[in-house]
């Protein structure tokens, strides 16, 4: 189950700037990609998107999440209540492009993360993290998801 989310997510147009990493990288980017649900199928995210153009009311939304470099606190929450996820490394291949790290990809550079909303249906969708070394900053995403 897990390769197929990744598959999706990168299938459906991953496109995240290389990442040359050292042994844990610092957070560089967090960002939604994708929301999913029966309603929508899978809509991308752009960059800068406030909301979702789809209406995912409904049960069985997804929202995915890449994050580039290592974190080590998330918080995840919907309208401020805590929302559960996987997560799956995602690698880098020598030239740079990313993957799930099953595929011969070369080093790990971020995570994968797929929240199941579990039948919340609306709202603002946030996920921060905090850098697992130097320089230890803070960054974070939102989408309000209709």
């Amino acid at each position: 189950m897990k390769n197929i989310a990744l598959a999706c997510a990168f299938g459906l147009g991953l496109s995240v700037p290389s990442a040359h990493a050292a042994s844990a990288p610092p957070l560089s980017e967090v960002k939604v990609l994708k929301v999913e649900s029966p309603a929508c199928g899978f809509e991308d995210v752009s960059a800068q998107q406030a909301q979702t153009r789809c209406d995912h009311s409904g049960p069985h939304i997804k929202v995915y999440v890449l994050e580039v470099g290592i974190g080590h606190q998330p918080n995840v929450t919907l309208d401020g209540f805590e929302v559960d996820g996987t997560r799956s490394p995602v690698c880098a291949f020598d030239n740079g492009n990313l993957n799930d790290c099953s595929s011969g990809a070369r080093r790990t550079v971020g995570y994968l993360y797929i929240f199941d909303l579990k039948g919340k249906q609306e709202g603002t969708f946030s996920f921060s993290n905090v850098s697992i070394n130097a320089p230890g900053n803070r960054m974070s995403t939102q989408l309000y998801i209709k």
